[in-house]
């Protein structure tokens, strides 16, 4: 299991814990997941943020 996998099950879990129940705990759980998708994209490396730090990479 990749860190992209990993982050994404954290922020489902965490969305899970956060708020369970209705539709506000589907768009908790929703925005979590993607967040927790993107940081574990990063740890990858397949996705590159340093256009928006305004740092090179290499």
């Amino acid at each position: 299991m990749n860190s992209t996998t990993t982050g994404m099950l954290a922020g489902i879990a965490l969305g899970f814990a956060a708020a369970f129940g209705g539709f506000s705990a589907f768009v908790v759980v929703l925005l979590l997941g993607a967040a927790g998708l993107v940081v574990g994209r990063i740890l990858d490396g397949k996705l590159d943020i340093s256009a928006l730090t305004g740092r090179d990479r290499g």
